[in-house]
C-alpha cells in the first residue's frame, strides 16, 4: 500500500486530521457498497442504469468500495494528439489506453468514441466504457469555448457502453445550447440504461480577475456541479475547488454571505464539501480531475486530490495525463496510489 502520510509531507496532519465544521457529512449521501442500493435506486432512471452503475462500481481494484478511479484519455482531440501523446507514444493506440486501464485496475475507461469504437471487440467486455459524446477542438482558428457533438448516445450504446460523458462550459456564451443539447443526450442515455456523467466546466475570460482566476473556486463551480444535476448526470467530473468569493469578484450573479461564514472555510476539504453538496449532497457523486502531468511531483499530488475528495465525501478521482504522460508501469503506479487513498481504513470522511 502507498505511504500516503509520507507523500502528504508538512500538509499531513492537516489533510489527515481536518474535520468539517462547516457542512456535517451525516447531512450526505456517501459512498459506500450499498450506494446503488441506497441512492441510485429510488430515483426515476430504469434498471438498465442500476445496472450499469453497478457494473462500474463492482469494477477494477476499487470494486464493492463505492469508490470509483477512472482513466480519461480523451485529450487529444482539445489538447492534440501530439500534445497529448508525445510524451509516451505508445498511446497514439487506443488498445494501450484500455490496456493502462485494466493493469491500472480502474473501474472503467473513459475516452472518445472513436478510440473506444476501433477496440471495441477487444475490450467492450474486460472494462466498462465511458464514452465522451462532445468537445471542443482547437484546430479551427481562432479557438472559441464551444463543445460540439461528436458522437451519438446511439454509438455508444451500440458498442456497449456503460456510460456516456459530456462537457459543458457554463458560464460561457454557448453553453445555453450546450445544457439543451447533452440534457436531451443524457434522457435517451438513460432511457437505454446508460450512466451520465458530465465534467461541469466553467469557461468565461471574466472569471479572472484583478490576477486571480476564479474557474475553480468553490462558489462557481458549486453551482456547476448543482447544474450539471439539474440536467440529470449520476455523476459530475468537476476540477477540485482551489479557492472562493468567484460570485463576489465578478460582481455577477446571485449568493448568499452564509457560504462563505459558514458553509465554506479556507481549508481545501471544506471547499471541495461544498462542492459535494452542490451535487444534491451526493446523490450525484463527485469525482474530481487529476489535472495536468507537472512531472516528478505527480504521484504526491495526486494522492493529495484523492486524499481531499475523499474526506470531503467524494466519490472518487478521474485522472488521465499523470498517468499516461509516462511509461505504463509508472501511470500504473500513480493509478495504484489513488486508489490505494480510497481504500484505506486511516482515510476517513472528515
Amino acid at each position: 500500500m502507498t505511504d500516503i502520510t509520507q507523500l502528504l509531507g508538512d500538509e499531513a496532519e492537516s489533510l489527515l486530521d481536518h474535520r468539517c465544521t462547516t457542512l456535517s457529512s451525516e447531512a450526505l449521501q456517501l459512498p459506500g457498497s450499498d450506494y446503488v442500493d441506497r441512492v441510485v435506486a429510488p430515483k426515476d432512471l430504469s434498471t438498465g442504469v442500476l445496472r450499469n452503475m453497478q457494473c462500474l462500481f463492482n469494477h477494477g481494484r476499487l470494486g464493492g468500495s463505492g469508490y470509483l478511479s477512472v482513466l480519461p484519455v480523451d485529450q487529444g482531440v482539445e489538447h492534440s494528439a501530439g500534445a497529448s501523446f508525445a510524451p509516451n507514444p505508445l498511446y497514439f493506440d487506443p488498445a494501450n489506453i484500455c490496456e493502462l486501464a485494466i493493469e491500472g485496475g480502474c473501474n472503467a475507461v473513459a475516452s472518445t468514441f472513436g478510440v473506444l469504437q476501433s477496440v471495441a471487440r477487444q475490450y467492450a467486455h474486460k472494462i466498462p466504457f465511458l464514452v465522451k459524446i462532445n468537445h471542443n477542438e482547437i484546430l479551427s482558428y481562432p479557438n472559441f469555448y464551444d463543445q460540439t457533438l461528436f458522437a451519438s448516445v446511439d454509438q455508444a450504446f451500440d458498442m456497449g457502453a456503460a456510460a456516456v460523458g459530456a462537457t459543458i462550459y457554463y458560464g460561457s456564451h454557448e453553453s445555453r445550447r450546450q445544457i439543451q443539447e447533452i440534457s436531451e443526450a443524457f434522457e435517451h442515455a438513460h432511457e437505454l440504461g446508460m450512466v451520465t456523467v458530465l465534467w461541469a466546466y466553467l469557461r468565461n475570460s471574466d472569471f479572472k480577475q484583478d490576477g486571480t482566476d476564479y474557474h475553480t473556486a468553490a462558489d462557481l463551480t458549486g453551482q456547476a456541479n448543482h447544474l450539471a444535476a439539474t440536467i440529470g448526470a449520476d455523476i459530475v467530473k468537476q476540477k477540485q475547488a482551489v479557492g472562493n468569493g468567484g460570485y463576489n469578484a465578478i460582481k455577477f450573479g446571485k449568493t448568499h454571505p452564509k457560504v462563505y461564514e459558514e458553509l465554506t472555510s479556507e481549508h481545501p476539504i471544506d471547499l471541495v464539501r461544498y462542492q459535494v453538496a452542490n451535487c444534491y449532497m451526493g446523490r450525484a457523486g463527485l469525482i474530481n480531475s487529476g489535472g495536468a502531468s507537472s512531472g516528478a511531483g505527480d504521484l504526491a499530488q495526486a494522492v493529495r486530490t484523492a486524499v481531499i475528495n475523499k474526506r470531503a465525501g467524494g466519490m472518487g478521482m478521474i485522472s488521465g495525463r499523470k498517468a499516461f504522460q509516462r511509461p505504463m508501469s509508472e501511470g500504473v503506479e500513480l493509478l495504484n496510489a489513488i486508489q490505494d487513498v480510497y481504500l484505506s481504513d486511516d482515510v476517513t470522511i472528515a
